[in-house]
């Protein structure tokens, strides 16, 4: 996810406890997802839908987090 800003995104995890809990939050999902489409953990269709819809809306808000950040720095 977003490679363009790998470094930022190491430094934001840890001196940033919002986007660190994002970043989180989209990797559980990201598992969970996953799990569910291997049928390892049980979920409808309608569920997976759901929580991809969720990791979305939270990958949007770490891009904005990612674009203010990286402008910030630029400066």
């Amino acid at each position: 996810m977003f490679p363009e800003y790998r470094d930022l995104i190491s430094e934001l995890k840890v001196s940033d406890h919002h986007f660190g809990r994002l970043f989180e939050k989209h990797n559980e999902l990201d598992h969970t997802i996953k799990n569910m489409e291997a049928g390892t953990v049980v979920g409808s269709q309608d569920q997976i839908e759901t929580l991809k819809k969720e990791k979305l809306r939270i990958k949007d808000e770490l891009y904005v987090v990612l674009k203010k950040a990286d402008a910030a720095r630029a400066v």
